[in-house]
């Protein structure tokens, strides 16, 4: 195994970029990746590339490099549909993850972004970006990170969780409780990102149907009351001394920012910095990085909140593991506070190595 080197600027490393994935958001992950495999410091870096096919099959560098000359000339926008035994799927990855010194893990979603992916890496002993297991499974579990905002004190909008039990048939007292909660409300999978599977409900008519979407991705099924104001977004950047960047602010032309408005027709404004008051930015900043603290987060994280017309403020989510393109909203965010996108990867492995060698003398 590449012995991980502990503090040398001199030496390039060999930093592996593992994206794709069986999530609804490989394709995300695809650019995501993309970018930062083009931007990285190849002064610092040697970058190798691992994919993960839609149907989980993790991909050699050779193989991966392949498919991504395909991905490039615009014949596919994903890595392909090779099914198998996931990780066992091409013997020679491992092999090939023995010979790098840091990984930069960008599979959205999961099987990548919850956990699952960093527990591997913890096992393997290797340096990586972003949260570890605990702070990443709970961030991607909506009702679990909203009870942790809870026991920190961070606002929230009200909410009630329903599993699979609850929705076939959904009982007068759960609509009932949904409708206390009152129209419109947002019906979301608990896991999952990219706000795939989320529909606003408007009346109780269309709740049916919203629930019916939430629940193909996921057994449980989070109803919120909806917010209205600004959604303005904060990227935190460190490990034990956390940083806030400058706020952005998403003003979406559709009814709420949802996939398409993300990913497809690039229609939403993205206006940095936020159009609020410094006063309450400092509070959205503050918030921001109480809520990275609470989950327990290192690396990055981008969290989102609500700015309601009346001043109040209320987080929606942390994001571990914030789409990554070179305009993707978390670097926009840091470009604005005089950190380039190259900068921002360095910075970001550097924080993976300080972790890494925390977690170790300890062991």
């Amino acid at each position: 195994m590449s012995a991980h080197p502990t503090g040398q600027q001199s030496a390039r490393r060999r930093l592996a970029v593992i994206f794709g994935g069986r999530s609804t958001e490989h394709e995300v992950s695809v650019t995501s990746a993309r970018g930062v495999m083009r931007e990285a410091d190849r002064e610092r870096f040697e970058v190798v590339p691992f994919g993960i096919t839609r149907r989980g099959a993790w991909l050699t560098p050779t193989e991966t490099a392949r498919r991504l000359e395909r991905i490039e000339a615009g014949e596919t926008r994903s890595l392909g549909d090779d099914e198998g035994e996931g990780v066992f799927a091409y013997p020679d990855v491992f092999e090939e993850l023995r010979r790098v010194d840091v990984v930069f893990p960008i599979v959205h979603g999961t099987f990548g972004e919850d956990g699952t992916m960093q527990g591997m890496l913890e096992l393997a002993e290797l340096p990586y970006v972003g949260s570890g297991v605990a702070a990443s499974g709970v961030g991607m579990d909506k009702e679990l990170m909203r009870a942790v905002f809870a026991a920190a004190g961070i606002p929230q909008t009200a909410y009630l969780v329903l599993r699979d039990r609850e929705l076939d048939p959904l009982s007068e007292e759960n609509v009932g409780a949904i409708g206390a909660l009152g129209y419109p409300c947002f019906v979301k999978p608990c896991n999952g990102g990219s706000s795939v599977g989320i529909s606003k409900a408007r009346s109780r008519e269309d709740l049916g149907v919203a629930l019916a979407e939430a629940a193909r991705h996921d057994r449980k099924v989070i109803v919120e009351r909806a917010l209205a104001g600004q959604e303005v977004e904060c990227a935190v950047l460190g490990n034990d001394e956390p940083q806030p960047s400058p706020l952005g602010e998403i003003r979406p032309t559709t009814e709420f920012y949802d996939y398409h408005a993300k990913y497809l027709d690039d229609s939403a404004e993205l206006i940095v910095p936020a159009r609020i008051d410094d006063a309450t930015a400092r509070r959205v900043q503050d918030l921001a990085v109480r809520a990275f603290v609470a989950l327990d987060c290192a690396g990055l994280s981008r969290v989102d909140f609500f700015v309601q017309p009346d001043g109040d403020v209320r987080c929606i989510e942390v994001n571990t593991l914030p789409g990554f393109t070179p305009i993707s909203m978390y670097p926009r965010l840091w470009q604005e506070a005089g950190l380039s996108y190259s900068a921002l990867i360095s910075r970001l492995v550097d924080l993976a190595h300080e972790r890494f060698r925390e977690v170790r003398s300890r062991a």
